[in-house]
């Protein structure tokens, strides 16, 4: 099995590359968001591989950093419906730290963003992978917690009030989650939602 390729970028396509290893072309599908990253076309490069064995094929899907392939993963075998090319659609379309507050925040709309990736199989997604996405939150990591309490009903009702009056001011769940949990290291616990809100309002005005 082929977990790494190092060589140079020979080519770059609509949803795939080719990666040159000492004069051996590897064909590796990766997300766009991957393709928009990599060096430009003679220059090194180095991919993370998951290698994907049918009966039919042996495709080989290449990802810049650990985080976009462990999602893959969770994507491809926890997930009834989500294929390779569906997790490959969702990866383009949200980073993994996005993802998983999506999750966190049972964001279903966000979720269903990506192609191909219809309101029920985000429903799948938002349910099966709930309780993996802290440990794949990245970037999100400080604050999934608070992510999903909100996302399953529990948080104070301070901060949950502070969310949703920063989101009706047209701010996203996300924007408005991360803004609140910047204000609750400011303002400490036992904050009300007044000082959560205009403090949440200086940090989106940063």
């Amino acid at each position: 099995m082929i977990g790494k390729l190092k060589g140079t970028l020979d080519e770059v396509d609509e949803d795939f590359c080719i990666v040159d290893v000492h004069g051996v072309g590897y064909v590796a599908y990766c997300s766009a968001r991957t393709l928009a990253n990599l060096p430009g076309q003679g220059e090194a490069v180095t991919l993370l591989i998951e290698t994907y064995v049918r009966e039919d094929m042996i495709r080989l899907y290449g990802f810049q950093s650990a985080l976009e392939r462990e999602w893959f993963r969770l994507l491809l075998h926890n997930v009834q419906g989500v294929g390779a090319k569906v997790a490959l659609a969702i990866l383009s379309t949200l980073s993994p730290s996005d993802l998983a507050s999506a999750i966190a925040l049972r964001d279903i709309a966000m979720v269903s963003r990506a192609p191909g990736v219809g309101k029920k199989v985000a429903e799948r997604i938002v349910t099966e992978l709930r309780n993996k996405a802290p440990a794949y939150a990245g970037e999100a990591t400080g604050t999934i917690g608070l992510k999903q309490e909100l996302g399953e009903g529990v948080a104070p009702a301070p901060i949950s009030d502070a969310v949703s009056a920063l989101t009706n001011l047209g701010y996203s769940r996300d924007v408005a989650a991360n803004a609140v949990s910047a204000a609750m290291r400011t303002a400490g616990e036992g904050a009300d939602s007044a000082l959560l809100i205009r403090l949440g309002l200086k940090e989106l005005a940063r």
